[in-house]
């Protein structure tokens, strides 16, 4: 068959060549990133959203999670309204208005409705996966313009001048009101070298609050010489932030606010101990963590922090799984295995650390509704209190297996010091209740007072350890705490020996000054100790280094609350100018490494508990007695005040669980 015309003939191998006779260049190019373009649309997703790779009905699934968990909560969602007021109640409440812009109102029906959503979302692991995140506390008060005077106290007075009138009604009503705020900030003295010396500590605490942040944010502590961060052993390896917990009542306190909110939002997201894989002890854990937010939650309300204490508290639980209820010293809290220090009297566990928990379990009980912490604390005091003392003394070890005391050492200083502060401070916090905390702590200053407490050659008071029924002459910085608490349990405790107690107070507050001025530094070494020769000075190189402690400037704060002998001012602001010639790093403030040295070489570490301890009562000796009342607060061993139950409206006690003595 013949055909008209030209027929191409194609092939498999001339049809690209035909393909690419037919398009140029850049319409190839583009047709290319329309196909490409095409298939990540389609394919991409797979890929780079991980909630859609188990397919759309995985996500419907988890859709449908959220709205069945928000149906759960949904009817926490509606608060009541609160009912009217009336009455007294009614009255004050009609003037809070005076300055409701100062402070957040807290009303009681909110505030429930408001927890009881809150237990419902964090029972619920589900609902607590999608990261419902309380609202932070909003505070506006400028670390740089702190307030001159309490706010919150200029309008009590008002509130209560409106509301009583004049005179003898006014006062009454004025003292009503005024015992339901206690007064936490501002606070200042009327004497203006006083204000002047209170403005130099608050420069103090930011210039270490600011290395800290800059160098050593969420580390455990501060490097201020080689700007880093540290972490001491008692802190286990990983960073906790303890600086932040111990600073954050400091800095509230100072009125130091932009710092104060720094600190509270790292615990907010930051601060979990479930991500913990090492071991810390116990005793330290308690007073500077969950001590710190117990005190920060009283003064604030926050319920942020209480429940964070819940949380770690609840961590250290394992280690009171023994035969006598005498926890462990260490815990991992990871695995919950607990051990004791292997240098410890047999393993023995230590009479300053499981003694020393009182305070901040008895409050969390009583502020959370949950009586473990309490009953592990009365279980300790009760072995503690049943077991045979040698010569009336208290050991500093006691076997948690057996309940039976260690070796026969028993010290004011280190490895007892802080039990005998506790059972003076456990009575005050009752508001007088626990009478069997007061007895025990007079029978046992009785015995310290009539074994230990000496006096040397030239007449220093001081207290000695006794070692296997042989004393020694030595005496700890740690120690030099015991003449606030002699102060303290004479104010108190009112017996025929206060006048006796009040003078061995006074004898200790100044040979503990003595350790201070007998040395080029105008600091006072770890120990010092009392020959024919020597008196109030460290004899081993060991013993001469001084590491930010707060003990002495303890008791000068207890010694000025007291007696108003203006020298613990002087003695207080002297030791401010040696910390501030010695200890001041271009970072921060450092520990030295011997005080006897004109120019001492710094040991480049920012202890946490300068913040909470050194720093703060250093504040407090510039400050009204006022500010954090000793009517109302008990300090810890860590200088974390916490409130007087009956006394003090800050205490926040649990509605559904009642205090049992």
């Amino acid at each position: 068959m013949a055909f008209g015309g030209v027929i191409p003939l194609y092939s498999k191998r001339s049809a690209p060549w035909a393909l690419r006779r037919i398009f140029r260049s850049k319409e190839k190019v583009l047709i290319l990133l329309v196909c490409l373009t095409f298939l990540f649309i389609c394919i991409g997703p797979i890929f780079f959203l991980p909630d859609l790779r188990g397919g759309l009905s995985t996500r419907v699934d988890h859709v449908y999670k959220v709205y069945k968990q928000m149906q759960k909560a949904g009817p926490e969602l509606i608060l009541p309204p609160p009912p009217p007021l009336s009455g007294e109640e009614g009255a004050v409440r009609k003037h809070e208005g005076v300055y409701h812009n100062l402070v957040e109102h807290n009303d009681v029906h909110l505030s429930d409705d408001k927890q009881r959503l809150m237990e419902k979302i964090n029972s619920d692991d589900e609902l607590r996966h999608l990261r419902v995140i309380e609202k932070p506390v909003v505070l506006t008060v400028s670390s740089t313009a702190a307030s001159k005077v309490n706010p919150i106290v200029e309008q009590v007075d008002e509130s209560a001048r409106v509301q009583g009138g004049s005179g003898v009604e006014a006062e009454k009503a004025g003292l009503q009101v005024k015992k339901s705020l206690p007064v936490v900030q501002a606070g200042e003295d009327a004497d203006p070298v006083a204000r002047q010396r209170r403005e130099k500590i608050k420069e103090m605490v930011l210039h270490a609050w600011r290395g800290y942040k800059t160098y050593a944010w969420g580390k455990n502590e501060l490097r201020p010489v080689s700007k880093r961060g540290h972490t001491a052993g008692i802190f286990g390896r990983q960073d906790m932030g303890a600086t932040i917990v111990d600073a954050l009542d400091t800095l509230y306190i100072m009125g130091l606010m932009e710092e104060f909110n720094e600190g509270r939002a790292w615990i907010q997201y930051h601060l979990d101990f479930n991500q913990l894989r090492s071991e810390m002890s116990v005793f330290e854990t308690n007073i500077r963590f969950v001590g710190g937010l117990l005190s920060v939650y009283s003064l604030t309300g926050d319920p942020l922090f209480r429940d964070r204490a819940l949380h770690i508290a609840r961590k250290l639980l394992p280690a009171f799984d023994t035969p006598t209820g005498i926890p462990y010293a260490l815990i991992n809290v990871g695995n919950g295995i607990a051990k004791n220090y292997a240098w410890a009297s047999g393993g023995s566990s230590i009479l300053s650390e499981f003694g020393t928990l009182h305070l901040e379990f008895v409050y969390l009980s009583d502020i959370s509704g949950d009586p473990v912490f309490k009953e592990k604390v009365f279980r300790i005091r009760d072995v503690i209190r049943k077991t045979e003392r040698p010569d009336g003394l208290y050991p500093n070890y006691m076997n948690p297996k057996t309940g039976k005391w260690g070796q026969r050492h028993t010290s004011v200083g280190a490895l007892g010091d802080s039990f005998y502060e506790y059972l003076l401070k456990a009575y005050l916090q009752s508001g007088g209740k626990d009478e069997e905390a007061r007895d025990m702590y007079v029978e046992a200053i009785a015995a310290i007072t009539n074994r230990l407490v000496l006096k040397s050659n030239t007449g220093l008071t001081y207290i000695a350890e006794s070692k296997f029924n042989r004393l020694e002459h030595k005496m700890d910085h740690l120690a030099c705490f015991s003449g606030g608490m002699y102060a303290l349990g004479a104010k108190k405790i009112e017996s025929q020996l206060s006048a006796t107690h009040l003078e061995i107070a006074e004898g200790l507050a100044n040979t503990c000054h003595e350790s201070y001025i007998r040395t080029p530094t105008g600091l006072g070494p770890e120990s010092f100790r009392f020959t024919e020769g020597i008196e109030a000075r460290a004899l081993k190189s060991s013993e001469k280094y001084y590491i930010l402690r707060p003990e002495v400037i303890e008791t000068w704060f207890y010694m000025w609350r007291i007696t108003k002998d203006q020298k613990y001012r002087e003695w207080a602001w002297e030791a401010v100018l040696a910390l501030e010639k010695h200890c001041r790093a271009e970072a921060g403030y450092s520990g030295i490494q011997n005080v006897y040295m004109e120019n001492p070489q710094k040991d480049d570490v920012q202890q946490s508990f300068i913040f909470a301890e050194t720093f703060k009562y250093l504040y407090l000796i510039f400050s009204d007695d006022s500010l954090l009342s000793l009517d109302e607060w008990v300090l810890n061993t860590e200088a974390h005040p916490i409130p007087i139950a009956g006394n003090n409206a800050f205490y926040r006690k649990a509605e559904e669980t009642e205090n049992q003595w």
